[in-house]
């Protein structure tokens, strides 16, 4: 392998910008920051009709493949010609093969399709691949790394661990140089996976605390008990199976009928219209704002003007479960009382009653007894809530991850350059 040049990096994500994925994009600017020239290659055309204020400030390039390789013949044609070429093409091809006796599926081939394409189109002098996601981002990563003989990492978060398949992941780790993940649950799950647990890294990816500012939030007033001051309860989130708002709407529907509060929900989402027909079945609706999907700026304004975060996480039918929400740690940092569950890397950050409430997922009776304590003492929120903003501002800021990923990536450019 030629001499390594530094600091060059293709980031391969499943889809780019993306409103639900701030702390990518904080990431790659971090990265940008400090010194890394980044390329961003995205397996899909971005969906969100908005962005937040950190993806203008990123400079990288981005290349999107081609996300259905029947779309765009010519260029996975040339794609498979010119990386046919290439001396690494049969070892990755048998990988791929091997991976498609146990998963026979278009996604399969659709990812090494674009693997093709992304090394036959490889901007030059680029030396290394990191993918932000274990499943098919990294699916990509890989055989691309295959193909071109470069090394390559991955960042796993949530969905993608504990959707994959675990021969998957361990075949991952095993060719991949290293891996970082964001929680101790994700972390202790890949290192019993991983042929050497000591390339599974642990690092919270926190957040950018100079666009979290520490908020003089004064003690509330606030006990629901006055029609005209409403306690205003905030979730921030995408309207999916592992978010739990049906359950979260249960709850409140389940609160003593005197209590005055507002519940505002920000995020789109495939079960939102569902979950609106459910607000208004329980005869809730009139007491609720469906916001959609907003921006940053937008999301920090409601931090700080409601009273009360939830977010009722759950493990959804197919696997699928939060890390530990990134809007959890962004409502923290605004001194907000957060009401959470006892999912995954949740109890990570908050501990119940010292500096959040947690529950059991899916228990409405728990839930709501959670809420109406909150709900009742004003007193008590202000005490959680500072409890969460110190914590958020000691332990998670993301300047230690990026300082995490400036070691991992220099020691290992150091030794593949050897």
């Amino acid at each position: 392998m030629t001499q390594l040049t530094a600091r060059k990096v293709v980031i391969v994500l499943k889809g780019y910008p993306r409103l639900s994925e701030t702390f990518i994009a904080q990431e790659i600017l971090g990265l940008e920051q400090a010194g890394f020239d980044i390329v961003i290659v995205s397996l899909r055309a971005p969906t969100d009709l908005e962005t937040h204020a950190v993806h203008e400030e990123i400079k990288a390039k981005v290349n999107y493949l081609p996300e259905y390789l029947h779309k765009s013949p010519l260029r996975v044609l040339r794609g498979l010609i010119t990386s046919a070429r290439m001396p690494g093409f049969s070892v990755a091809f048998k990988s791929f093969l091997s991976d498609l006796r146990k998963d026979m599926t278009r996604n399969r081939v659709r990812r090494f399709g674009q693997s093709t394409v992304l090394a036959a189109e490889w901007p030059d002098e680029w030396q290394w691949i990191h993918a932000h996601f274990i499943h098919t981002p990294a699916s990509v990563a890989a055989y691309a790394s295959g193909i071109l003989g470069i090394p390559w990492s991955v960042s796993a978060h949530a969905k993608d661990i504990w959707t994959s398949p675990d021969w998957e992941l361990a075949g991952k780790l095993s060719s991949a140089r290293w891996a970082v993940t964001c929680t101790e649950i994700g972390h202790g799950h890949l290192q019993s996976l991983a042929a050497d647990p000591s390339r599974v890294n642990l690092s919270y990816h926190g957040l950018d605390l100079e666009r979290f500012p520490p908020f003089d939030r004064t003690p509330g007033v606030r006990n629901g008990q006055q029609q005209t001051e409403p306690v205003k309860i905030l979730s921030v989130g995408r309207a999916v199976e592992k978010k739990g708002f049906d359950t979260l709407l249960r709850a409140l529907a389940a609160l003593p009928e005197q209590l005055q509060w507002r519940f505002e929900h920000v995020g789109a989402g495939t079960e939102l219209k569902k979950l609106q027909s459910l607000a208004t079945t329980l005869k809730i609706d009139h007491k609720i704002s469906w916001l959609g999907a907003v921006n940053q700026r937008e999301v920090l304004e409601h931090y700080q003007s409601a009273d009360l975060f939830v977010l009722a996480c759950r493990v959804a039918s197919d696997g699928d479960r939060d890390g530990l929400p990134n809007v959890l740690v962004e409502a923290a940092s605004q001194g907000l009382t957060c009401v959470s569950t006892k999912v995954s890397a949740i109890p990570e950050l908050f501990k119940d009653h010292e500096n959040g409430l947690l529950v059991e997922s899916d228990n409405t009776e728990q839930l709501a007894e959670a809420l109406e304590l909150a709900i009742c003492q004003p007193e008590l929120r202000f005490k959680l809530g500072m409890a969460a903003q110190e914590k958020v501002r000691r332990s998670f800021n993301y300047r230690n991850s990026i300082k995490q990923l400036e070691d991992l990536f220099g020691d290992h450019w150091t030794r593949a350059s050897g």
